[in-house]
């Protein structure tokens, strides 16, 4: 049996995976997943946590500060853009990290989120089936009850006038729902 080994820097990071990956000899101080018997021997795995990327300290700015760095082309400028728009409709508006990296704009509830994917930047707004859409932004998620969604494709010009005030609508609705 191979003597025992740390899993060095197995840390939780936003993106990480397990895998079973190592037969040990019993009586060890490794931590245990599973037990069971093997040709008369017992067996024991050990859980190990694979960091995919380093980890992120820091406030949920600092998150989707690194996400638009990350994203060094068309996508990263979009969702900056996006970014300072919300900021610029709602001041006291509030970001936040989710779902395993998700940047988050919230006032009293959730307003909107800014997804990025390969071919679009999607903002997606919780609320979005209750708010009037006079300059026709949403264009995805259209059926359902509750979202609507902005699918930003590389190229798109975004109406900032029209945006902002989607915001500002999606916030007004989030703070009378708390009264």
């Amino acid at each position: 049996m191979k003597a025992n080994r740390q899993v060095e820097n197995a840390q939780p990071s936003a993106t990480v995976s397990h895998s079973m990956v190592r037969v040990v000899a019993p009586g060890s101080d490794v931590f245990r997943r599973a037990a069971g018997r093997w040709r008369g021997r017992r067996v024991c795995y050990e859980r190990k946590v694979v960091a995919k990327s380093a980890p992120r300290p820091g406030s949920a700015s600092d998150l989707i500060d690194a996400r638009i760095r990350e994203l060094d082309d068309w996508r990263g400028e979009t969702l900056a853009r996006i970014r300072s728009l919300v900021k610029e409709a709602d001041p006291d508006v509030v970001e936040e990290w989710k779902w395993r990296g998700i940047p988050v704009w919230s006032h009293d509830g959730i307003v909107c989120t800014g997804e990025t994917y390969k071919n679009v930047v999607k903002m997606t707004f919780a609320k979005g089936a209750s708010l009037d859409d006079p300059a026709g932004l949403f264009n995805s998620s259209l059926e359902g009850n509750t979202r609507r969604a902005i699918d930003v494709h590389e190229g798109d010009r975004i109406d900032e006038d029209a945006l902002k005030a989607l915001v500002r609508a999606a916030v007004e609705l989030n703070t009378s729902r708390r009264r």
